[in-house]
């Protein structure tokens, strides 16, 4: 090959090269969590592998603590460009279609943050809820759960028999409606009202996170009871971006992205077993009562929320389209018998 040709192919790939590479572009998202949250730590991380691998290709701009809209208007400020990409969860938006609860917290479904992972890479989970985000004007990127739940508790929560006149922070939604049906009080209010109400009497228990993250909220200097590990509740945050942003990025940028979110999903989840096993060996030291279900218990649970499911399922055509999702693979893991 002549010398000429060489460098005429070489600047062509050149040439070529710089006709596809990506447009700089930089990413505007709000999250929930504080920079001082271990889940706000792990967003930082992300940030830096996403901008790291993209060689400054992507820039992140992260508003935290909800500084830019309320936590429940995430979701909308991403669709109307206010912001790119929500960083909050899906369990926010059951106003706008009641099958967003199952994508947030389908409650008492899946036993291990695995399991729900599983059903949204390998359980057609993925293409279910990206019809029900795409009709939003929004892309579902991701999930990031962090594991079950705790309930916290005044007395004693070994059983079904102790849920009966319970009064308890619970968040709004099906959870209310489950517990109500078991015989307990759920009383919806903010987290920020949960220490008072617990010191003053009006509650019994909060549900309000996990059990490292409860001991961060210094439930247990109050109550000295609490499930662990956890079976009622685990919810999953989200990462979602306006359709079209993510339709005009590079297939490289969205694999960036993709790539960087899977990675700090596992993270969280492996992160979070750690903290709450340690979180439970040093409670117990201090005379805390951890109340593990039987897995008759948990049985008898998971068919209570099954009802609420149901119920849910006849609320919206995408929200029977979930339910049907996650319960053919629900059964293909021995959990539930339809």
């Amino acid at each position: 090959m002549k010398l000429s040709t060489v460098f005429t192919t070489a600047t062509a790939a050149a040439l070529m090269a710089g006709a596809v590479s990506a447009e700089p572009i930089t990413l505007r998202i709000q999250t929930h969590y504080a920079t001082e949250h271990p889940t706000g730590q792990a967003l930082a991380t992300w940030i830096d592998d996403v901008q790291t691998m993209s060689g400054g290709d992507i820039t992140v701009e992260m508003f935290y603590s909800s500084s830019v809209v309320a936590t429940t208007e995430t979701f909308d400020a991403a669709i109307n460009g206010i912001v790119d990409c929500d960083a909050t969860g899906g369990a926010y938006q059951t106003g706008k279609n009641p099958a967003f609860q199952f994508v947030g917290d389908i409650m008492g479904g899946y036993d291990t943050p695995w399991q729900q992972y599983s059903w949204l890479y390998y359980g057609d989970g993925y293409a279910a809820a990206q019809e029900l985000y795409n009709a939003q004007g929004m892309q579902l990127i991701g999930w990031s759960i962090y594991g079950q739940e705790s309930l916290s508790s005044s007395k004693p929560i070994a059983g079904f028999e102790d849920l009966k006149g319970w009064k308890f922070r619970s968040p709004p939604g099906m959870e209310t409606e489950i517990f109500e049906k078991l015989g307990a009080s759920p009383i919806v209010m903010d987290f920020t009202e949960i220490f008072t109400a617990l010191e003053t009497g009006i509650i019994d228990g909060a549900d309000a996170s996990g059990l490292a993250n409860n001991v961060g909220l210094g439930l247990y200097d109050i109550v000295k009871h609490a499930t662990y590990p956890g079976f009622h509740s685990m919810p999953s945050d989200h990462l979602a971006c306006n359709k079209d942003v993510w339709d005009g990025m590079t297939e490289q940028q969205r694999r960036i992205i993709d790539t960087a979110w899977q990675k700090l999903s596992f993270q969280i989840a492996l992160s979070n077993e750690k903290a709450n096993a340690e979180a439970a060996a040093m409670l117990t030291e201090q005379g805390v009562t951890l109340h593990a279900w039987s897995e008759a218990d948990r049985a008898e649970f998971r068919k209570a929320a099954q009802v609420a499911w149901d119920d849910w399922g006849t609320r919206s055509p995408e929200a029977a389209a979930l339910l049907e999702s996650h319960k053919a693979y629900l059964s293909q893991l021995g959990l539930i018998s339809e």
